[in-house]
């Protein structure tokens, strides 16, 4: 079997927004966006989708926060979308497909956890996850994981994020700690750019292992004096960042793959929005 796990968040953000303005004031766009991810996920269960599973921020605050005042939050998010998370997980929950609300942790942990979880399942010949966020990335495994972005329709398999990143997918937390996620609201260290970081990274893999001052380098890294003093001013923030891109595993979110069997296919009629 093949599992496909879907960013609900991405997906009511994407279906929100790519409608005019206008359009959502009249129309009502939050309701828009329920409606147009409940037709786009049930479409993948037409298309043969046969095992499937939808993780939101349920509520798009988590424990990053806690670590880090700037991290991403609901503030400046439209009232009538976050008024329908709830809606989309009940809509979505009633027409038979599993959802995965979070609330301390976040949709991108969620669909780690649904990853990792459903690899380790014999059966499961590939684990497609759904969304274009850099930090998914990190749980790319071979071709057996691998990250899909449905409205370009590229997949990335392991080869594929280190073609687009620079870095194997273990690297990207420390990657992003390095050159920073504009999306998740943490800026990065003064000094590092991403081609840097990757030439770094792919020679020593993670932030911990790179050379402190006055260490010898390895690898021939062009102005390594001058990042290893950086990184040596940056370290504690560093490593914070890096534990904010870092994926957290939650093994409670199912007991079996076969708990994100997916409904039989219907009709192209779906619940309102």
């Amino acid at each position: 079997m093949k599992v496909h796990l879907v960013d609900g968040t991405y997906e009511l953000f994407r279906h929100y927004f790519g409608v005019p303005a206008e359009v959502r004031e009249k129309e009502g766009g939050g309701r828009l966006a329920v409606r147009g991810v409940v037709n786009s996920v049930l479409g993948m269960v037409r298309g043969g989708v046969t095992h499937m599973g939808v993780a939101t921020d349920h509520v798009i605050e988590s424990f990053r926060n806690d670590l880090w005042p700037s991290y991403k939050s609901s503030a400046g998010v439209p009232e009538n979308l976050l008024a329908h998370f709830p809606v989309l997980e009940e809509q979505l929950q009633a027409a038979g497909i599993a959802v995965f609300p979070m609330v301390e942790l976040e949709a991108d942990d969620g669909l780690a956890s649904l990853a990792l979880l459903a690899a380790e399942d014999e059966r499961v010949v590939q684990v497609v996850i759904c969304t274009p966020d850099k930090d998914l990335g990190q749980c790319v495994v071979g071709d057996r994981i691998v990250q899909l972005d449905r409205r370009k329709n590229v997949v990335l398999d392991e080869a594929g994020v280190l073609a687009k990143f620079g870095v194997m997918p273990p690297s990207i937390p420390d990657w992003l700690a390095l050159v920073g996620d504009s999306a998740d609201g943490f800026p990065g260290l003064k000094g590092w750019g991403k081609t840097g970081a990757a030439t770094v990274l792919r020679c020593y893999g993670h932030i911990e292992d790179i050379p402190r001052l006055g260490e010898r380098w390895t690898c021939d890294v062009r102005g390594a004096r001058t990042l290893a003093n950086t990184l040596a001013t940056q370290m504690e923030t560093a490593l914070l960042f890096k534990e904010l891109a870092t994926l957290r595993i939650d093994r409670s979110l199912i007991n079996s793959v076969d708990e994100l069997r997916a409904p039989a296919p219907a009709g192209p009629g779906t619940p309102g929005g």
